[in-house]
């Protein structure tokens, strides 16, 4: 711990409880690290209460629920009651496998204020193969149910290779289904994304194709439908304004305890993140070195320090940073002022030839092979 150290990022006002990294698909765009087998001590109920009270104390207003997938934990409506009698704004982030009809009910009457269900695809043969397991009919009919009981249906789908060519028919899907808002989420390469981008980035054309199907469907239904569409990292010249900065409105809280800056963080070496067992949200979030690491300008190395733009983009995401050049200190390498922006380009382009690799070998996100690469690793 810091003692002396200010916070000058204000509180947090976004906290994402990663309830669990059990999950009964196996998609292999997961960000989730590959590590999952290694996480056995889930946070227990009364932990998890005590983090929603201390996070709101702070400030929290949005609570996000997710995992893995968080349907696996029997104490959820506890934990959606609890947030919902300390004030948050609710949003459960699930695959709708493990829900039904009489539970959506029972969240709805806890005090759950939002639900969104992911998909992988439009069609069943494709989803289920993405996803590891049947559930697509299910899916659809957990979508309905949520619409039914009066929630806004957020349909979430994950953007790759392996399903971009099917854009518009997943935007047939979700005017079908009468959604309210749709994210279309490019793929972002963390974890067991990162170890299968040879398989899931796309190329160029495909993108260029897709988000002129995404932004034709935006005019279309404007009125009835709200589409985000995002470009993936690796095409932009600018870095985006990752978490709006590092420890600035976002805290994640790992099931094992530890508390990120955001989801992907535990993948930067060397930094020791505190535990909430061990520590209360206040403490981790002003005096933590963890949290401080990469607040404010200090840390940042030319041409970060003296570019006009740091304060819109806070220098990009450190945990791509890390992954692309080896130290969380550098220029996120998606920026064309990174003097590692063309190692980035040139590996980009190594990726375009869909065809070429099409048999690209997939990894799928279960407990199996986070063995199997542990054991690899050691």
């Amino acid at each position: 711990m810091v003692g002396s150290t200010a916070n000058l990022s204000g509180m947090p006002l976004w906290l994402l409880a990663e309830l669990t990294y059990r999950c009964p698909l196996q998609c292999p765009y997961c960000s989730n690290p590959l590590e999952i087998a290694n996480y056995k001590n889930e946070l227990g109920t009364d932990d998890w209460l005590k983090v929603l009270r201390e996070a709101r104390k702070l400030g929290a207003m949005q609570l996000g629920l997710s995992g893995g997938e968080p349907l696996v934990r029997k104490d959820l409506e506890l934990i959606v009651k609890e947030g919902a009698d300390l004030g948050y704004y609710s949003n459960l982030i699930t695959s709708g496998v493990g829900m039904d009809e009489e539970r959506v009910v029972a969240l709805k009457e806890a005090g759950l204020d939002h639900i969104q269900i992911s998909f992988q695809a439009s069609d069943q043969e494709l989803n289920d193969f993405l996803g590891g397991t049947s559930s697509f009919q299910h899916k659809l009919d957990m979508a309905r149910a949520v619409k039914a009981n009066n929630y806004p249906m957020v349909l979430n789908i994950v953007i790759h290779r392996q399903n971009i060519d099917h854009i518009e028919d997943i935007l047939k899907m979700t005017v079908e289904l009468k959604a309210d808002y749709v994210e279309l989420a490019s793929t972002q390469y963390y974890g067991w994304s990162a170890l299968n981008v040879e398989s899931l980035l796309p190329s160029r054309e495909q993108l260029e194709r897709a988000e002129s199907i995404a932004h034709a469907y935006q005019d279309q239904y404007k009125d009835k439908m709200k589409i985000l569409y995002v470009v993936p990292d690796y095409y932009e010249t600018r870095p985006k304004a990752c978490m709006n900065g590092w420890g600035s409105v976002f805290l994640t809280i790992a099931p094992d305890g530890r508390a990120l800056p955001c989801h992907a963080a535990a993948s930067i070496p060397d930094i020791e993140f505190p535990n909430v067992k061990e520590c209360s949200i206040s403490q981790i979030w002003s005096d933590s070195d963890a949290f401080n690491k990469f607040r404010g300008f200090e840390w940042m190395k030319d041409p970060c320090r003296t570019c006009p733009e740091k304060e819109n983009d806070f220098g990009g995401c450190r945990c791509q940073a890390f992954k692309l050049t080896g130290d969380a200190t550098n220029a996120d390498p998606v920026c064309s002022k990174s003097s590692h922006h063309k190692q980035l380009s040139d590996k980009v382009a190594g990726l375009q030839d869909v065809h070429q690799l099409q048999g690209a070998p997939i990894v799928f996100r279960n407990m199996s092979n986070s063995k199997s690469l542990l054991d690899k690793s050691d």
